[in-house]
């Protein structure tokens, strides 16, 4: 087990290296990461972010629901408020989902992924619980629904046995 000491240790090694200098608030590389908290699958290491090129979210599956709309919904004001606007029409939002997710083990537990989801148990079917190709294609479908504008919306699917992604669905822009 890693405990507060280790991870104390491990903090210093990093502050020692200043890595963190300079860095701004918004994500040198425009983007940001709805994946999964799988420990297999951080999106920094597997997708090779550096530190301060990207904003990432984690939840269970990766998946778009309302909270991680409301999440984005306050990142968007924290630019407006550092800015004075909506900030770059630039911006990339990745979706990555994996194979292989705990996600699908939780099928068995239809109230559970309905209160996830704020949907009703019979709408579950739409969410593709227990295909992350399917999935990605529903989640990046309500960020084009949800999202500004101009801005660019993918998904990915990383095979957590091979260690590479395939792109689902290519960046596309948000219509107006």
């Amino acid at each position: 087990m890693i405990d507060t000491d280790e991870l104390a240790q491990r903090n210093a090694e990093f502050a020692d290296g200043g890595s963190f200098a300079d860095l701004k608030l918004m994500p040198s590389g425009r983007l940001t990461v709805i994946g999964c908290v799988d420990p297999r699958v951080d999106p920094s290491d597997v997708l090779r972010l550096k530190l301060g090129e990207a904003a990432v979210i984690r939840n269970v599956g990766g998946r778009v629901t309302p909270a991680a709309l409301r999440t984005l919904g306050m990142l968007s004001k924290v630019v407006q408020a550092r800015t004075g606007g909506p900030g770059p029409a630039a911006n990339h939002y990745a979706v990555l989902h994996h194979t292989d997710c705990g996600i699908t083990d939780l099928a068995a537990f239809p109230e559970l992924l309905a209160d996830y989801f704020e949907v009703p148990a019979a709408d579950l079917d739409a969410k593709a619980v227990t295909d992350p190709v399917a999935a990605v294609r529903v989640d990046v479908g309500i960020l084009k629904q949800e999202l500004r504008a101009g801005v660019l919306v993918s998904g990915l699917v990383y095979d957590v046995a091979t260690g590479l992604i395939d792109v689902v669905v290519p960046p596309s822009r948000v219509d107006a």
